[in-house]
C-alpha cells in the first residue's frame, strides 16, 4: 500500500490533483477543502494516500494530514459509506466541524455533504461515537473551534475548566462555551454564567 506520495503538482480537476513523482503521473482524488488550499503547479508537496481496491476500480484518495486519512479510513468502515461519501462529508466539514457534528449529535450539520441523507447522518453519528475516540479527540478540536476568534484566549479556556471542575465533560463544557458564540469580549465569569445557562 502507497502510504504517501511526494512530487510536483502537475494539474488539478473538479476533484482530483495529478502529482508528478519520477516521471510518474498520480492522479489522486481529493475533497473540495484540500482544493481550496492547493499551491501553485510545480510545487513540490506531500500527500498521504488511501489506496482502494475493487474488481473494477484501483483509486488513489489523498489528504492533507494522517489524521485526516484516519478518519476518511473510519468512514469508510461504515455501512453504506463508500469513498465518494466520505470525501463529501469531508469537503462539506473539517475533522474540527465533523467532530463537533458528532458529539452534539447534530445530523443536520453532516446530511451538508453530497449524497448523506438524514437517516445516513444519524447513523453515521451513532457509529462514529463509537468508533472514534470522542472525548479525546475533542478537547483540542472545540478549544480551536471556540477561540480561533477569540481575542482573549485565557477566559474561554479557564471559563471551560471551571465547567469541567463543577462536573461537566470536557465535551460538554466545551460546547456550552460554543453555543455563546463570540466571547471575546466578555470576562471569564460572563462567560462561565452564559454557558451554565445553555447546559440547563
Amino acid at each position: 500500500m502507497i502510504a504517501y506520495i511526494s512530487g510536483a503538482l502537475v494539474s488539478a480537476g473538479e476533484n482530483y490533483i495529478v502529482i508528478d513523482n519520477h516521471g510518474m503521473g498520480y492522479r489522486i482524488f481529493v475533497s473540495g477543502k484540500f482544493l481550496e488550499h492547493i499551491p501553485a503547479y510545480g510545487t513540490q508537496i506531500k500527500i498521504y494516500t488511501h489506496m482502494y481496491i475493487r474488481e473494477d476500480e484501483l483509486t488513489l484518495y489523498g489528504f492533507h494530514s494522517e489524521e485526516e486519512l484516519s478518519v476518511f479510513r473510519i468512514l469508510i468502515g461504515i455501512s453504506g459509506v463508500g469513498p465518494k461519501v466520505a470525501m463529501a462529508i469531508l469537503t462539506a466539514l473539517t475533522i474540527q466541524e465533523l467532530q463537533l457534528a458528532v458529539i452534539s449529535e447534530d445530523a443536520k450539520t453532516i446530511s451538508k455533504a453530497n449524497g448523506v441523507g438524514t437517516k445516513g447522518a444519524s447513523r453515521i453519528i451513532l457509529e462514529l461515537k463509537d468508533k472514534l475516540k470522542m472525548e479525546d479527540m475533542m478537547d483540542v478540536a472545540y478549544e480551536q473551534s471556540i477561540v480561533q476568534d477569540t481575542q482573549d484566549l485565557n477566559a474561554a479556556r479557564d471559563a471551560i475548566l471551571a465547567l469541567v471542575n463543577l462536573g461537566y465533560s470536557n465535551s460538554e463544557a466545551a460546547l456550552a462555551v460554543k453555543k455563546i458564540g463570540d466571547t471575546s469580549q466578555m470576562d471569564i465569569e460572563s462567560i462561565l454564567k452564559a454557558a451554565l445557562k445553555k447546559l440547563i
